[in-house]
């Protein structure tokens, strides 16, 4: 079975690869102690604070095993300037045919993608109906409130 490659760009890395350091350094230190600090309260069976340390400590493991995971199966994706088409990395304003309202949405890979403040992932219904197109075309795009229509005004990198 292939492994599935996490598209990121080149600075959403460094981030996971900065805070895995921390994790496997600094915060498993903190964790170690707050364990040790517990076992010397005595009778294990009814200590809560070594019971909180310890599930602290699988937490830690978790995240520690999800972002090596992430960094392992990463794919950077450059951002690319290929004229005016979008891709990953692209900043592109849209026209919302239907409430004749303008948006903004930057393409990135499906592990930065915050639709909140208009990170979209390549993956997404939109993201993907998007890929490849210029200024000036009108895409449809399916999604659960039905067909959704746009016209793309601008795309910048």
């Amino acid at each position: 079975m292939a492994e599935t490659k996490y598209k990121m760009s080149r600075e959403r890395y460094d981030e996971i690869a900065k805070e895995l350091e921390y994790l496997q350094t600094v915060r498993e230190r903190e964790v170690a102690e707050q364990i040790k600090e517990a076992r010397s309260y005595g009778d294990l069976s009814e200590n809560s604070e070594y019971d909180e340390a310890k599930t602290e400590q699988g937490k830690l493991y978790s995240k520690i095993a999800e972002y090596k995971n992430l960094l392992e199966n990463a794919d950077i994706v450059e951002k690319s300037a290929r004229g005016t088409s979008i891709g990953i990395g692209s900043r592109v304003t849209v026209l919302d045919v239907e409430f004749d309202e303008e948006i903004e949405y930057q393409i990135v890979g499906s592990q930065e993608a915050n639709p909140a403040i208009g990170r979209i992932s390549d993956d997404s219904p939109l993201g993907r109906g998007m890929m490849g197109h210029t200024p000036g075309d009108v895409i449809r795009v399916e999604a659960p409130a039905g067909e959704l229509e746009f016209k793309i005004l601008k795309v910048t990198y």
